[in-house]
């Protein structure tokens, strides 16, 4: 297609794809920059420049591309959270979290800006500030497991062991209060009303599990 018309933007663009997923990245910046010579702004050669620039770690780059999207489009999470990933490779961090700050405002419930944002604060040493955020991450989806965890270390950070147990099981910041509270009414250490609380379940279930044998007829 490109022997007969060199500026086939479909052409340039499925080369460009091919090449990413096959790890040429540098072809890609050249296939990309090829249909960005014919519309500075085409979204899907942006976005597949910045694949390629982030595989090069070109992080200064992978800005540019993301600024010139956000011309086009400001309110756009996926290159918000894309320009903080790089400022943040670049140690740019409260401008990382600007952005994160601008993609969650468009979309409260963006979990990756909540992890990224989470993740930043952390590496600032800011503790108290990521716990509330792994937190929402981990309430919106279940399956982000690394939440919990670093959710976990941040408690563990601050020095408070029961909070960062309670968290690598897998508790809400809500359920962590709760427990601790019921702990210290029955006048009991976190960890072991923890397992006491375990075993009462399995005992439980163990029970109806021989309920349902038992109702069965012989």
């Amino acid at each position: 297609m490109l022997e007969s018309d060199p500026k086939d933007l479909v052409a340039l663009q499925n080369i460009a794809t091919a090449l990413l997923q096959v790890g040429k990245y540098d072809d890609v910046v050249s296939y990309c920059d090829t249909v960005l010579q014919i519309n500075s702004l085409d979204e899907y050669a942006l976005k597949n420049k910045i694949f390629a620039l982030e595989r090069l770690k070109k992080y200064d780059q992978v800005i540019l591309c993301c600024d010139k999207l956000l011309e086009k489009n400001q309110n756009d999470p996926w290159t918000l959270d894309s320009k903080g990933l790089a400022l943040n490779e670049l140690n740019r961090h409260e401008e990382a979290i600007s952005n994160y700050d601008a993609s969650l405002k468009i979309d409260p419930n963006n979990t990756t800006a909540l992890m990224n944002k989470a993740i930043t604060l952390s590496h600032l040493q800011r503790h108290k500030d990521a716990i509330p955020i792994y937190d929402k991450a981990q309430f919106l989806d279940s399956t982000i497991k690394e939440a919990a965890l670093a959710k976990s270390d941040a408690y563990t950070k601050l020095g408070k062991a029961d909070e960062a147990f309670l968290a690598a099981q897998g508790l809400l910041v809500p359920e962590i209060l709760k427990f601790k509270e019921k702990a210290m009414e029955k006048k009991m250490r976190v960890f072991d009303y923890y397992c006491l609380n375990e075993f009462t379940e399995i005992e439980k279930r163990e029970k109806q599990h021989q309920e349902k044998l038992d109702s069965k007829p012989n």
